[in-house]
């Protein structure tokens, strides 16, 4: 049987590491940098470190940024009075893109999995509460509808409704099990307007 040259087993190896990325698929990328010009494979791998380097979390709200606070949290022409809750930075920009909310959000940085023994502890929820108590009115539940998302959810709400704040939780015409960054912008309005309080 043939066996990969050690670097290349090694690149095969850490590609096949990533989310979503089976044998093959590793196999393909790492032939792909391997044909790629000594300087393109160089920005690849400027790009990886510059991003563990510089990207961080917004001092507010948890959402991935280069600065103290990100963009949303900078911007003066937000409401603050809604405050979006999603799981990932994904799911943000996957809202952002229908150009429909205009409130603020809250980036879990995860969901709760008691079988990945992901607590409630783990996510960033314990900053959650001081927003919602500074003038706050809606907090929209905006999570994936999955096992995770919903046992997310179910805490969540338990926690903020004693706080005298509407919670509402996106409509699910997203689909059961999907992923917020997959779905089209229409079908993401859709969830959005037609949200309910839990």
């Amino acid at each position: 049987m043939l066996h990969y040259a050690k670097p290349l087993a090694r690149l095969v190896a850490e590609l096949e590491r990533l989310p979503g990325i089976g044998p093959k698929s590793a196999q393909r990328m790492a032939f792909h940098i391997l044909r790629q010009t000594r300087e393109e494979a160089r920005q690849l791998a400027e790009a990886i470190e510059a991003v563990k380097e510089h990207i961080r979390l917004c001092k507010v709200c948890s959402n991935f940024t280069d600065q103290d606070l990100c963009e949303v949290c900078r911007d003066p022409r937000r409401d603050p009075t809604q405050l979006c809750i999603v799981a990932e930075t994904r799911d943000l920009i996957a809202i952002e893109k229908t150009n429909d909310y205009k409130g603020l959000y809250h980036v879990l940085q995860g969901l709760i999995s008691p079988m990945d023994n992901i607590t409630p502890d783990m996510l960033k929820i314990r900053e959650l509460f001081p927003r919602v108590a500074d003038g706050v009115q809606e907090v929209i539940l905006a999570l994936n509808p999955t096992t995770e998302g919903q046992t997310t959810t179910l805490f969540l709400a338990g926690r903020l409704k004693p706080l005298g704040v509407k919670v509402t939780q996106i409509a699910h015409g997203l689909p059961a099990g999907g992923d917020l960054d997959y779905a089209d912008q229409a079908t993401l309005i859709s969830a959005m307007q037609w949200r309910r309080e839990m």
